[in-house]
């Protein structure tokens, strides 16, 4: 007689974000010569200075059932945007991941669209994740500079993602939610998907109230989704009774569904391992019906980007 599978083995999950890298094949300023743990959300971060390729995804995910993932860009070096397309589409031939592809590409230069054609040669290519330039804190402003969500060429280059059938993937901090939804506005053909729960750095009451009253203006707008991902804060370890009541106030202010399960791997194992992940998020999903929790963890990932389940194992 067979053992009832656990709930990890039972709930198949589609990773929304993740990241890999071989330090060997391309360069990723970031984790080698430009290594800056003060510039960095989660504070140090000298245990991402690794590779951290598809074997190493599935070793961190052992035990849990994940049937496909998406991978976002790792800001590799931006001359290398195409080669990292490319060496992930060897990835996935040698290793059955990732399924789909978030490239980058700038969206306010001259050679924008000649890059996402580039990109678009490869067919698991299903997104772009551009990074607008925000402000270091609520207190400074950027508005209207270029390379802003008020630039024209910026969003010229945004209008190539609907003309090309592509999805943005949005992060910005809290404090520049609001804008995001102006943009949103502009573009209601765009799929948008927002990383990392729109960054609820500020735990305070009124820290929460500012993130929650920003997540409002942003969810009215219905082509917009998010990552439930990247709970982890600067030099704090994990706290899953705050992480999982921001989860649940994401579910409740987006609806089960336009959110996604995300893992952030390898970021997020500097503050959690993948199966106390999962676990955490499967445990904060248990109030609602088992296809919701299904579409959360899978399915509504499946869909945004456009992953075929006969491709699935």
């Amino acid at each position: 007689m067979h053992a009832a599978p656990s709930p990890l083995q039972a709930m198949p999950i589609v990773d929304a974000h993740h990241h890999l890298w071989d330090l060997a094949r391309g360069q990723y300023p970031w984790l080698q010569q430009d290594y800056d743990p003060q510039a960095f959300f989660l504070g140090d971060y000298q245990g991402l200075c690794q590779d951290f390729s598809a074997p190493h995804y599935r070793a961190a995910s052992a035990g849990c059932n994940v049937v496909a993932t998406v991978h976002v860009e790792a800001e590799r070096d931006r001359s290398e945007q195409v080669a990292e397309t490319a060496w992930l589409h060897e990835q996935h031939g040698l290793h059955g991941m990732p399924n789909a592809v978030v490239a980058h590409a700038w969206l306010d230069r001259p050679d924008t669209e000649e890059r996402l054609l580039q990109h678009l040669s490869y067919p698991l290519v299903r997104g772009i994740r551009s990074k607008p330039v925000t402000s270091a804190s609520p207190a400074h402003s950027v508005h209207g500079q270029p390379g802003t969500m008020q630039d024209d060429r910026w969003l010229r280059g945004l209008a190539l993602l609907q003309t090309h059938g592509l999805s943005w993937d949005l992060r910005v901090p809290t404090w520049h939610l609001a804008e995001a939804a102006d943009v949103a506005a502009q573009f209601p053909q765009l799929p948008i998907v927002l990383n990392h729960h729109g960054f609820a750095w500020d735990r305070s009451p009124e820290g929460l109230q500012r993130w929650r009253s920003a997540m409002e203006v942003l969810a009215r707008q219905p082509n917009v989704h998010v990552k439930l991902s990247e709970f982890g804060l600067r030099d704090q370890a994990w706290n899953w009774a705050d992480n999982a009541r921001i989860l649940r106030e994401t579910l409740d202010i987006f609806g089960w569904q336009r959110c996604m399960f995300a893992s952030n791997f390898p970021v997020a194992g500097l503050r959690i391992g993948f199966q106390d992940l999962v676990q955490g998020v499967i445990r904060t999903l248990a109030h609602l019906p088992t296809a919701q929790q299904h579409a959360v963890m899978g399915g509504n990932a499946l869909r945004f980007y456009r992953i075929p389940e006969s491709s699935l194992p």
